[in-house]
């Protein structure tokens, strides 16, 4: 016997009742490599050093996604794909925090279901052990 989407309930009454907490489905790409100017050091600004990119964005779910649920009751994985590697050409961010910024900028003018951007970067030129160095920033919609 089938069960629908509808008969599923939590085994402990309450859960997410009252804690505020909604269903959020959250998008992911991890490890993208790519080539950004970026730096403060002399031997950084002049040539693109390696990122290790990873993004997650959180929208609101649909209630159900069926069989044959379109692409737009959710959001393409490309487009995070491109707010990674489709960064401006020939501008050097001195900072990876302004990289981090400029996808979390992009998603969040793109579609306004995302409600939630984390984005981690890790400089790969700098590991002198294969220790993940670099950084991870959030933001929440306003």
């Amino acid at each position: 016997m089938a069960i629908a989407h509808g008969d599923f309930r939590p085994l402990v009454a309450g859960i997410g009742e009252s804690d505020g907490m909604t269903d959020r489905l959250t998008l992911e790409i991890d490890d993208l490599e790519v080539d950004v100017l970026t730096g403060i050091y002399s031997r950084e600004t002049h040539l693109p050093q390696p990122l290790r990119i990873s993004v997650h964005a959180t929208l609101d779910m649909a209630e159900h996604y069926a069989p044959d649920a379109p692409l737009s009751t959710s959001k393409n994985y490309m487009d995070l794909k491109e707010a990674v590697t489709d960064l401006p050409q020939g501008v050097h961010f001195t900072l990876i925090e302004a990289v981090a910024d400029h996808i979390i900028d992009r998603l969040f003018s793109g579609d306004n279901r995302v409600s939630h951007v984390r984005v981690k970067i890790v400089k790969l030129a700098i590991s002198e052990g294969g220790e993940a160095i670099g950084i991870t920033m959030e933001r929440s919609r306003k």
